[in-house]
């Protein structure tokens, strides 16, 4: 009877396969695993926005509405009519600030689109307004 060679090799084939349905599994299940949550600053101190400051608000429903000074009253816009007001105001008096204060609930998106409307439009000096007080989660 003939004896047997002990094999001295190991088969790493059946380590190979194991190994990479467990690499793809990762990285089908690592995606979903990430949080979405973003926790924004809080401020204690707000500076006040300054006095001569153009004011565009917009608004919980997305209105959009125009402040020329902080007693002024404040006058309803479409985009495109608010950026023609304030580019003419702009080109009066190149270093007009300008203040957007959008309520919490609005989309930042369109906090966002307003700012660049504002910037494609010649404002060098934007600012977003705040209010002091302890940020609701």
């Amino acid at each position: 009877m003939r004896q047997r060679r002990l094999m001295n090799q190991i088969n790493v084939v059946p380590y190979i396969d194991v190994m990479l349905v467990l690499l793809v599994i990762f990285m089908v299940t690592a995606p979903m695993i990430q949080s979405g949550s973003v926790n924004l600053p809080s401020v204690d101190k707000v500076p006040a926005p300054p006095t001569d400051a153009m004011i565009v608000q917009v608004k919980a429903d997305g209105e959009l509405a125009l402040r020329t000074t902080s007693n002024a009253a404040e006058k309803a816009f479409n985009r495109r009519d608010l950026i023609a007001e304030v580019q003419s105001a702009v080109a009066a008096n190149p270093g007009q600030p300008v203040v957007i204060a959008a309520d919490k609930s609005v989309k930042y998106e369109l906090v966002m689109n307003t700012l660049n409307d504002l910037r494609n439009a010649g404002v060098n000096k934007v600012g977003l307004q705040t209010q002091v007080g302890k940020p609701t989660r």
